[in-house]
């Protein structure tokens, strides 16, 4: 039987590999120690860089992190569905750069934003030692300074953006939408609710919105400076 990956290019392929193999010390630390924190994850996601936790390889490593099973089987089969075709037109060196560049951006807009709320809690963008302040903010700084972010989420969403620009007459199907509908359409409405729930800032919402934006954001410049097209017939 041919393996699913075999149609696959290689940037691609090695991606979904190494992602699920990452996966996997989590997923048996929380299954034989359940109820105690994941230290794979605490060690190579990423943290706000004035974190005591932050280290120099987290801005590569919490691309290859995730949080749990819908969280990389939404990444994955994102990767899977629209990696392979961008790929062939972008060509797997660029594809690889593009990838990394879109989840390092995604991290940089996460941090700005993270700078401006740290800054405006505590005129800083670091937190001084003895800083003093209600529960409310003090709750705030440690989630900000303690919570690690995981995920290709970032890098998904630029190679969504660029799929959306290079095939914007594509059709797709969509949960709960009976009929399909054109990437040019569902992708931008995707962005903008990532944009509103960021600005909104929900109580309990604990994704990373703005670092989707950010990888959003970089995805859409890069195809605009590299000048990628899609074959002509399907766009």
């Amino acid at each position: 039987m041919q393996s699913p990956l075999a149609h696959l290019p290689p940037v691609v392929k090695n991606l979904l590999i190494i992602n699920i193999i990452c996966f996997l010390p989590s997923l048996i630390y929380s299954h034989n120690f359940a109820g105690t924190a994941d230290p794979v994850g605490a060690m190579f996601g990423v943290y706000y860089f004035a974190s005591p936790l932050f280290k120099p390889w987290q801005p590569i490593t919490y691309m290859f992190m995730h949080g749990g099973w819908m969280h990389i089987i939404f990444n994955m089969f994102a990767l899977y569905s629209f990696g392979g075709i961008v790929e062939y037109v972008m060509g797997s060196k660029r594809f690889l750069a593009f990838y990394f560049i879109c989840g390092i951006g995604a991290l940089a807009l996460q941090m700005l934003v993270q700078a401006y709320e740290v800054h405006a809690m505590t005129g800083s963008f670091t937190v001084p030692l003895d800083f003093r302040a209600d529960p409310a903010v003090i709750a705030k700084l440690q989630e900000i300074l303690f919570a690690p972010m995981v995920g290709a989420s970032g890098a998904i969403f630029g190679l969504l953006i660029a799929f959306g620009m290079l095939y914007p007459n594509a059709e797709l199907m969509i949960m709960f939408i009976p009929v399909p509908v054109k990437a040019k359409y569902i992708i931008p409405v995707y962005v903008l609710i990532e944009l509103s729930l960021g600005v909104g800032q929900f109580g309990g919402d604990n994704v990373a919105h703005f670092a989707h934006l950010g990888g959003a954001i970089l995805g859409f410049i890069l195809v605009k400076a590299w000048r990628l097209q899609g074959p002509r017939n399907l766009i």
